[in-house]
């Protein structure tokens, strides 16, 4: 993999690696450190931590996993910008950028990625970032002017967590399910359930599952 180092200042990107899997979180690294210019000098694999790094040390890049355990990225990305406005922050999702990828650019991400992304693109991802500009994939651009140019769809009107356990209901899951994977009680999935039928208008979860096939948030 060839690495062309684009930092004018020609210093070493410090990179923060967010993600509550280690597996995941040593084969980022092992990407990113392919390209000699990059760092990877900090981990974390949940908000608390990488609340407390990014207090005490400096990075250039947070590469911020969406999903994780009991708060999650987009939460943490709006708390990450109130810290230091300067530090870049990526997105990565095992979700498709039609979910979240708008909502993340509005809250002051530097950019946008899946996780199936090809290693030479999370590094010119890293790269861009690292110089204060952003990294948006031809797929987010139409979504942006989309959400430019139309009127707000009723799932805009969601929080962020309520949009995520939004997808998660669209996804066939149960509210235990969910309420596993977020980390949080059974009773308050439901409470969100019933926050996100009022908002949206509409009677149950097979609304919810309609609603976003055709809105494409799911396949």
């Amino acid at each position: 993999m060839k690495c062309h180092f684009i930092n004018s200042k020609k210093e070493m990107i410090k990179v923060l690696i967010v993600d509550d899997h280690p597996v995941v979180r040593k084969g980022l690294k092992n990407i990113l450190e392919a390209c000699p210019e990059i760092k990877v000098t900090g981990e974390a694999g949940q908000g608390s931590e990488l609340i407390e790094k990014a207090i005490h040390n400096y990075f250039d890049v947070i590469l911020l996993d969406i999903s994780l355990p009991g708060r999650n990225g987009l939460d943490l990305l709006k708390v990450i910008k109130s810290i230091n406005q300067g530090i870049a922050v990526i997105i990565l999702s095992i979700h498709p950028e039609e979910q979240y990828a708008v909502r993340a650019l509005k809250l002051g991400a530097a950019g946008y990625l899946t996780k199936s992304t090809a290693p030479d693109e999370l590094i010119t991802a890293v790269k861009r970032a690292a110089q204060g500009r952003k990294y948006i994939t031809s797929t987010i651009a139409e979504a942006l002017a989309f959400n430019i140019s139309y009127r707000k769809p009723l799932h805009k009107t969601l929080s962020n967590r309520e949009f995520e356990v939004m997808c998660l209901l669209a996804e066939g899951k149960s509210l235990s399910e969910i309420a596993e994977e977020l980390s949080l009680s059974i009773k308050t999935i439901s409470t969100y359930r019933k926050r996100i039928l009022i908002k949206m208008n509409l009677k149950n979860t097979s609304g919810i599952i309609r609603y976003a096939i055709k809105a494409g948030l799911v396949e």
